[in-house]
Formats: C-alpha cells, structure tokens, sequence
C-alpha cells in the first residue's frame, strides 16, 4: 500500500496529477484496457500501469508487452479498490504523462468545424462531448479555464478514448479570437433573434465555430453578444433545453 512509485494510484488528487504549476511534468489516469490502448496508439507516453492480477495474462497482457519499461503493480480487486478509492473499471489503470498543449492556432488550422465549450464543469458531459466530437466529424474542441479538464479521469472514461482521437487546446474565454483564424461563432443560446439550428446559413459558413456552455446558466451574456450567431434547437412540448452533451451531439451532427 506504500510501495514508493504506487502513490500516483493511490494518495495523488487529479489536480496534483496535473501539476498545474508544471503542467510538462503532470500525469493523468487512463481507466480500462480499451481506453489504454486508444491513448497508446495516439501516442501517449505511458509511465506505471496497476492491474487486477487475473488481467496480467488476460485483458491486460497485450499493454504490458507494449509498456515493457515501465513498472507494473498488481494485486486483487479488493486490494485495489483499496488502494485506489473505488473499483477499477475493467481493472486496469494506466498513468501516463501529458502533452505540451498545442496553441490555439495550430488546433485550428486545418479545422472547418469546432466546438468552444466554456463553463462546462461535469466530467462525464466534458467526456460525452468529446465522444460525440470523434464520431460526428468535428474537427477540433476549444475549452475555456473555467471548464473541466478532459484528461480527467472520468472524462476520459465516458468518452471512451475520444480525448485522446480529437485535437484540442485550451483558450480564453473572447471567442472573437477565432475570427483571426478565419472562423464566424455561433452561440448556443435562447435569445429573441436566435436561428433554428437548420438554418442554411450556418451550414453554408465554411468555418464555424459552435460556443456551447452549462445546462443551468447557460453561456454568458459577453459570449452571447461577441459571438457572429445566436443558435437555437427547435424543441416541442415546451421543453426549453437539452443537457449539453445531447445538445452538442444534435448540434454536431446537422452542422457536420
């Protein structure tokens, strides 16, 4: 339990793992063998791995081949849960450094459509967001300081890996940056001169960026007023929102 190496498992917050101070020496937590080999085949350098002992030769036996220099940690599953805090979902944990952040530029280069998610604090709608990110074609995710960071551990559980498949970056929270990228902003929102999400002109616009923000309060009013659009999902039964994640995943797909 006090093995030296075992506390990035057991004893380390996420914002210690973080290092926010050093974010070039932080770490993260990647959870389930699944998961583990996206972020190994993206790249990502792995650093210890803890797993329930029947995975050494079983789900985990193909990553440990792979991560053959780096230090294994093993026990049953009541001990690592134990150790951890709480059961291990498919039984493996991987910890794994993270990257130098690209700039906000270098994300957006090469991107036609990305999403700007501000204020946005729960991990599992940050991991949704992401998940529907990969698989409906947006190019690129944008994230304001006040969000929730996707190498979370949840984050990345519930996006299945996505975090690690879609490029992104944090920015400030002026979306008018991205005008110099060439980008026109549309803002999640319900005001009196929204546009209906099938508007043609927003699928005509050759460079869009989606501002999405919280459930509850919704995107500030400086956001709403910088952005280019004000964008709404037509609704029925006097249903006035949707969470976020199901909002961006609607939003997402007609707007690929």
């Amino acid at each position: 339990m006090s093995h030296p190496g075992i506390e990035v498992f057991s004893s380390l917050t996420e914002r210690q793992l973080r290092m926010t101070l050093e974010p070039e020496k932080g770490l993260f937590i990647a959870e389930s063998p699944k998961v583990i080999r996206v972020a190994l085949d993206a790249g990502y350098e792995p650093t210890a791995l803890l797993c329930e002992q029947k995975h050494i030769s079983g789900d985990a036996a193909d990553i440990i081949s792979r991560c053959s220099d780096i230090p294994v940690y093993t026990g049953s599953r009541e001990l690592l849960a134990q150790l951890t805090g709480y059961t291990l979902t498919r039984g493996v944990l991987c910890a794994m450094r993270r990257p130098q952040m690209p700039s906000v530029e270098e994300v957006c280069r090469n991107a036609r459509r990305v999403v700007v998610i501000q204020g946005v604090t729960d991990t599992t709608n940050i991991g949704a967001i992401f998940r529907s990110a990969a698989a409906l074609g947006v190019d690129a995710v944008l994230l304001t300081p006040d969000s929730c960071d996707p190498l979370n551990r949840r984050s990345i559980r519930v996006s299945m890996g996505s975090v690690f498949l879609v490029p992104w970056t944090w920015m400030s929270d002026d979306v008018q940056e991205l005008h110099q990228y060439g980008f026109l902003t549309a803002a999640m929102a319900l005001t009196d001169n929204s546009l209906a999400l099938d508007d043609p002109r927003l699928k005509q616009t050759e460079k869009l960026a989606l501002v999405m923000g919280t459930e509850g309060d919704g995107l500030p009013q400086k956001t709403i007023g910088n952005c280019d659009y004000v964008v709404r999902i037509p609704m029925a039964h006097g249903v006035d929102s949707l969470n976020v994640a199901a909002a961006a995943a609607v939003a997402f797909w007609e707007l690929r």
